[in-house]
C-alpha cells in the first residue's frame, strides 16, 4: 500500500507487492554473516582437497550449505541468500581459486541453480518443513536433492571452465567430477546443516553411561578414521563405516553429524598432508579422486539411511512404550475391574482397580493350597450367597466357550460387599482355540441400591394406590382403559384386560359392561367429548359391582400432559358416594312424603302414601302398613304397595293372625329386621296366619312400630324383599322416621275424618235450616197475594154463576186477581234478584287480566293442595263487558272444584286453565286430573250436589252469572282422566273491530 503526493492511499501495483514481501522476509545479519562465513570455509575446504592435477573441481561443500539454508527458509528470502551467496563465491574465488570473476560468477549461477532446484524439488515433494527423521524423507532428500539438484551445477559448472579453458579442462572430462563433487557436498553438508538447524536445541540430557559410550565411539572412530585411511587399499577406508553406523544407531543424526564432521576432517587433514591411501601419483590421482568423493558419498548415504531406520525405530519404540504406557494406565484407570484368565479359567492379571479394590498388592496372594486359584478368589471375594452360582457360570463358560454375564456381591477392603455387573468373553486365534479369557466387573451397587429403592417405592405407590379408598384408573390418549387399581378390580370383580372383544373398542366394552344401563350412553358422550377437547372429565353414575348390584360413584379425570401440551395419560378416580346418594335421596323422600302427607285429606290416603313412599325410598318390592283399634293384631293390614315384581300378588288379601309376628312387633313397639333366613326361623312367624304358600318371597323383613303421641302403638310399617341385597341399619333408620311421620299423619287424619263428619252434619243441619227458612221467607212473601187471587177467584166466580151474571162485577174481579198474580210475580223476581244479578255494573276489559287476579286469590291454596298450575292464555285477547266480581266468582268456585276432585289423586296433581278466542266469543277451560265428572246432565241443577257437604248451588249460580253476560257454561270429560269445564263470553263486536 503506497500514497500519492496529495495523501491519499491507493493500491500496491504488481511489482511492489513481492518486492515488500522480499523486503520483510530478509534475514538477520548474523544469520546472513554465517551462512557466508560457512560459504567461503566450504570453497576452502573444496581446495584443500582439489587434489587432481589439471582439474580444479572436488567435494564441493558450500552446495550442501546453501541447498539446506533454501530448504529451511521462505522463498521471499531467497534473494538475500542468493546475494550473500555470491559475495561468498567471488570471495572465495579470490581466496582460493583465482578464477576469472566472469568465470567465477558463472560458476556460482550454476551452484544457485543446484540450491534453488534442489530446495524447490525437495519441499514440494515433502509439503512441509523436511526433518530427515524417517527413511522416506532420506531417500527422497537422496535422490532429489543430491541427484537431480547437481545435474544444473554440474553442466553450468563444467561449460564455464571448458569455455573460459582453465587448466585446459574439457566438459566432458570435468562434469562427471563436477557432479559427484556437488553432490558428494550436498550429503556431507546438507543432512547435517538440517540436523544442526533443526535438532541441535532440543538438548537431550545424557547419563554417565552414554557419555562414556560417545567418548569411547570417539575414540575409536578417531583411531580407525586414521589407520584406515593411511593403508593403500581402497577397502580399509570402509572399515571406518561400523562406528559411523554405531554412531547412527545410538545416537542417531546428532551422532551421523558428529561422525561425518570428524571423517571429512580427518580425511581433509589427511589428503593434504599426503597420507591418505586417496593421494597418489598423477596417473592414479583421478580414480582416487572419484574413489574418495564415493567414499565420503556413501559413507554419509548409509549414515543417513541407518539413523533414519533408526530414528524410525526408536520412534516406534516410543510409541509403543507410549502406547503401552497409554494402556496400562488406560487399564488401569478405567473405572471398570478387568481381570485375565488362562483358557483354563487361572486368573493371571488384576488391573490396579481391581486390586485396590480388594486390597491386594498381588494376585498370587490369592493362592491356596489344594484349590485352584479360581476358585479360591471366588470363595475369598464374592459374597457366600452368589459365589456357587457364579462359580457354576464360569465353569459351564469355560467349558463351552461362551461368554458369561452375571450380578454378583463383592467384598471390598474394608470388609463391604458390593454388587458389580460381571461379564467374561473369550480372546480366539486365526483357528478358533481359546487363548486367553477376559472378564470386567463394574460396580453397580448404587444402581441395585437405587433399583431395589425404587422398586421399595413403586411397592409403597403400588400399596397406597391400591390401598386408597377411591377406584382409580388410567386411560391411554385415545381413551383405552390401561389400568385399574386393586381396589377398582375388587370392586368389578374383572380386571382391564377381561374387557377385551373382538371387533370393539376396549373402552366401549369397558363402559358397556360395568355402567348402568340408564347411565352409559349419557357418560360415553360426556367421556368421548372430553377426550376430544381436552378438558377435565366430572359425572356422577351407578357402577356395577362384582356382584351385580349398581351403586353410585362420582368419577372425575384429569389428563397428563408432556412438555408440548400433547396429553400422554388419562388419570381418573371414582369415590363411591352410594350411601351419601341413598341418604340424599332418602332425606328427599322423606321431605316430599311429609308434603305429600301434609295434603292428605283422609286415612285411606295417608296410609297409600306412606306405603307408596316407603317402597320407593327404601327400594323394596313390597311396603305394607296398618293401623290397630283396640289391639286387634288381625286387622292390621290395611294398604299394601307392590312393585311390578309382585303384579301377580295384587289381589292377595289375607291377613295375619293376632299373635304373628306383626303382632310381635306392635306390642314390643319396636323396630324388627330379619334376613329372610332368620324370618324364616323366628318363632314368632308362624306360616303368615297359614297362608305362607301363597304370600310372595319376601328375601328380607323390616317392620318398624307405628307410635302415637301418648306412646301408644297404632299398628305397624312393614318392607320386604329390598331390590339390591338385605334390609340396612340405615334402611332401618329410614324405617321409623317414616313410621313416626305415618303415626302423626294418622293421628292428624283420624282428627280431620272426625272433624269433616262433623262440619259435615253441621253443614247439613245448617243447610236444613237455611232451607226451611228460605221456604218460610217464600211461602210468607207469596202467601198474601196468593190468597187475594183465591179470594177474587171465588168472587169472580160467584159473580158469573149468579142469574144472571154480573159481567160488571166479574170484570172488576178479575182486574183484581191480575192484579195479585203480578204482587205474586213481583215477590218470585224479588228472590230471583238473590241469584241474578245486575247488568249495570259491567265494564269492558280483556279476560286475561280477571284470570290473573283469579289465580292470586286462590294462590295460597294452590300451594297448600300441592296443585301445579298449567296457564295458557292468549296473547291480545279482545275486550269482553263483563261484571269483573260476577266473572271472578266463576273462575274461583271452577278452580277450587277442580282442586276438591284432585285431593284423592295419587299421580301428578295437574290443573289446567287455557282461554283463546273462538270467532265471536272467548273460551275459558279448566281441567283437572281428578276422577271426573259422573253425572254431567244434572251438575247444573240447583240443589243437585256430589260433594257431603255441598248445597247444590254453585253451579248452578255460575251458570246464571255466565248466561247473563250472553255466554253458555258446560262440563265434558277431560282426556286421559278428569274433567273439563268451560264457558264463553261474547266479545264486543263495537270495540274489537
Amino acid at each position: 500500500m503506497r500514497f500519492n503526493h496529495s495523501g491519499i492511499k491507493v493500491g500496491r501495483t504488481r511489482l511492489e507487492q513481492p518486492m515488500m514481501d522480499v523486503w520483510s522476509h530478509r534475514p538477520q545479519i548474523l544469520h546472513l554473516a554465517l551462512f557466508f562465513a560457512a560459504y567461503v570455509l566450504g570453497c576452502g575446504f573444496a581446495q584443500a582437497l582439489a587434489i587432481v592435477p589439471g582439474i580444479t573441481v572436488s567435494i564441493w561443500p558450500p552446495a550442501g550449505v546453501f541447498i539446506a539454508t533454501l530448504i529451511l527458509t521462505s522463498p521471499y528470502s531467497w534473494p538475500w541468500w542468493v546475494l550473500a551467496g555470491c559475495l561468498a563465491e567471488m570471495t572465495g574465488q579470490i581466496l582460493w581459486f583465482h578464477s576469472p570473476p566472469l568465470a567465477g560468477f558463472l560458476i556460482y549461477v550454476g551452484n544457485a541453480l543446484c540450491a534453488i532446484v534442489g530446495a524447490t524439488l525437495v519441499n514440494r515433494a515433502f509439503g512441509r518443513p523436511v526433518r530427515l527423521e524417517t527413511l522416506r524423507e532420506v531417500l527422497a532428500f537422496v535422490v532429489l536433492g543430491a541427484g537431480v539438484a547437481p545435474l544444473m551445477s554440474a553442466t553450468v559448472g563444467s561449460a564455464t571452465l571448458a569455455w573460459f579453458g582453465v587448466k585446459s579442462q574439457t566438459f566432458a572430462g570435468v562434469w562427471p567430477l563436477f557432479w559427484i563433487g556437488d553432490a558428494t557436498g550436498i550429503l556431507l553438508v546438507a543432512p547435517l546443516a538440517l540436523v544442526v538447524i533443526q535438532h541441535w536445541r532440543n538438548r537431550t540430557k545424557f547419563s554417565a553411561v552414554r557419555w562414556v559410550e560417545a567418548g569411547s565411539l570417539g575414540l575409536i572412530f578417531l583411531g580407525l578414521a586414521a589407520l584406515s585411511l593411511k593403508h593403500d587399499f581402497l577397502l580399509s577406508a570402509y572399515i571406518i563405516m561400523p562406528p559411523i553406523l554405531w554412531a547412527a544407531v545410538r545416537f542417531e543424526f546428532k551422532g551421523v553429524a558428529v561422525a561425518l564432521t570428524l571423517l571429512a576432517l580427518v580425511t581433509m587433514t589427511l589428503t593434504i598432508s599426503g597420507g591418505s591411501q586417496f593421494v597418489g601419483d598423477p596417473e592414479t590421482q583421478r580414480q582416487k579422486q572419484v574413489m574418495l568423493q564415493l567414499f565420503l558419498a556413501i559413507s554419509a548415504f548409509s549414515a543417513l539411511i541407518v539413523a533414519a531406520i533408526s530414528r524410525q525405530h526408536q520412534q516406534a519404540l516410543l510409541a509403543l512404550r507410549d502406547r503401552e504406557q497409554e494402556l496400562s494406565q488406560l487399564v488401569d484407570m478405567v473405572p471398570v475391574h478387568i481381570r485375565r484368565l488362562t483358557p483354563e479359567g487361572k486368573p493371571t492379571f488384576f488391573n490396579k482397580r481391581l486390586l485396590d479394590f480388594f486390597g491386594m498388592s498381588d494376585i498370587a496372594q490369592l493362592d491356596k493350597p489344594d484349590m485352584n486359584r479360581l476358585a479360591a478368589a471366588i470363595q475369598t471375594l464374592v459374597h457366600p450367597d452368589d459365589a456357587p452360582r457364579l462359580l457354576a457360570t464360569v465353569h459351564t463358560s469355560l467349558a463351552t466357550g461362551e461368554s458369561f454375564a452375571m450380578k454378583y456381591r463383592m467384598r471390598r477392603a474394608d470388609g463391604a460387599y458390593r454388587w458389580v455387573d460381571g461379564r467374561g468373553e473369550a480372546v480366539r486365534d486365526q483357528h478358533g482355540a481359546i487363548m486367553q479369557w477376559y472378564a470386567i466387573s463394574i460396580d453397580v451397587d448404587d444402581e441395585m441400591r437405587a433399583q431395589e429403592d425404587l422398586r421399595d417405592r413403586e411397592r409403597e405407590l403400588s400399596q397406597l394406590v391400591d390401598m386408597v379408598p377411591s377406584l382409580l384408573w388410567r386411560l391411554s390418549p385415545n381413551g383405552e382403559p390401561n389400568f385399574f387399581n386393586k381396589r377398582t378390580i375388587d370392586f368389578l370383580g374383572l380386571d382391564v384386560a377381561d374387557y377385551d372383544k373382538p371387533g370393539a373398542s376396549r373402552l366401549k366394552a369397558t363402559l358397556t359392561a360395568i355402567i348402568h344401563p340408564d347411565d352409559a350412553a349419557g357418560m360415553i358422550q360426556t367421556l368421548n367429548r372430553c377426550l376430544v377437547s381436552g378438558e377435565h372429565f366430572s359425572m356422577q353414575y351407578r357402577l356395577r359391582r362384582a356382584d351385580g348390584l349398581y351403586r353410585w360413584v362420582s368419577a372425575r379425570a384429569e389428563p397428563l400432559r408432556d412438555e408440548s401440551g400433547h396429553i400422554v395419560q388419562w388419570y381418573g378416580l371414582a369415590h363411591d358416594i352410594d350411601d351419601q346418594m341413598r341418604a340424599e335421596e332418602a332425606l328427599r323422600g322423606l321431605a316430599i312424603t311429609a308434603i305429600a302427607l301434609n295434603a292428605c285429606r283422609s286415612l285411606d290416603e295417608v296410609l297409600r302414601t306412606i306405603t307408596d313412599r316407603a317402597r320407593e325410598i327404601i327400594g323394596a318390592h313390597m311396603a305394607v302398613i296398618g293401623t290397630t283399634v283396640d289391639q286387634r293384631w288381625a286387622q292390621a293390614i290395611q294398604a299394601v304397595s307392590l312393585s311390578q315384581k309382585y303384579a301377580a300378588y295384587r289381589g292377595f288379601d289375607a291377613k295375619p293372625d293376632g299373635s304373628g309376628i306383626y303382632g310381635l312387633v306392635c306390642n314390643l313397639n319396636r323396630s324388627l329386621r330379619l334376613t329372610e333366613a332368620e324370618l324364616k326361623d323366628h318363632p314368632a312367624w308362624r306360616g303368615y296366619g297359614g297362608h305362607a304358600d301363597q304370600h310372595p318371597p319376601l328375601r328380607g323383613w323390616l317392620a318398624a312400630p307405628l307410635i302415637d303421641s301418648n306412646g301408644q302403638n297404632i299398628g305397624l310399617l312393614q318392607l320386604s324383599d329390598k331390590d339390591q341385597g338385605e334390609f340396612t341399619a340405615e334402611d332401618e333408620g329410614i324405617a321409623v322416621q317414616l313410621a313416626q311421620m305415618a303415626s302423626l299423619a294418622i293421628t292428624e287424619a283420624r282428627l280431620h275424618d272426625k272433624l269433616r263428619l262433623a262440619q259435615e252434619t253441621l253443614a247439613r243441619a245448617s243447610q236444613a235450616a237455611s232451607l226451611a227458612e228460605l221456604s218460610a221467607s217464600v211461602a210468607h212473601e207469596v202467601n198474601q197475594p196468593l190468597a187475594a187471587i183465591v179470594a177474587n177467584s171465588h168472587a169472580c166466580q160467584r159473580w158469573l154463576t149468579a142469574e144472571p151474571p154480573n159481567l160488571d162485577r166479574a170484570q172488576k174481579t178479575v182486574e183484581r186477581i191480575i192484579r195479585d198474580a203480578n204482587s205474586a210475580a213481583d215477590v218470585v223476581s224479588r228472590i230471583r234478584a238473590l241469584f241474578k244479578q245486575s247488568a249495570e255494573t259491567r265494564t269492558s276489559m280483556p279476560l286475561d287480566s280477571v284470570i290473573a287476579e283469579a289465580l292470586n286469590l286462590m294462590a295460597e291454596e294452590t300451594a297448600r293442595r300441592r296443585i301445579r298450575l298449567d296457564v295458557d292464555v292468549e296473547s291480545d285477547l279482545p275486550l269482553v263487558s263483563l261484571d269483573r266480581v260476577q266473572i271472578q266468582q266463576v273462575l274461583v268456585n271452577l278452580i277450587r272444584n277442580g282442586m276438591e276432585a284432585m285431593d284423592a289423586a295419587a299421580n301428578d296433581r295437574l290443573l289446567g286453565i287455557r282461554t283463546r278466542r273462538l270467532g265471536d266469543v272467548v273460551q275459558t277451560e279448566i281441567t283437572d286430573q281428578g276422577p271426573g265428572v259422573a253425572f254431567s246432565d244434572r251438575i247444573f241443577e240447583p240443589f243437585f250436589t256430589t260433594k257431603g257437604n255441598g248445597m247444590g248451588m254453585g253451579l248452578a249460580i255460575c251458570r246464571s252469572i255466565v248466561e247473563a253476560h250472553g255466554g253458555r257454561l258446560w262440563a265434558d270429560k277431560n282426556e286421559p282422566y278428569g274433567a273439563m269445564f268451560a264457558f264463553t263470553l261474547p266479545v264486543e263486536m263495537n270495540r274489537s273491530t
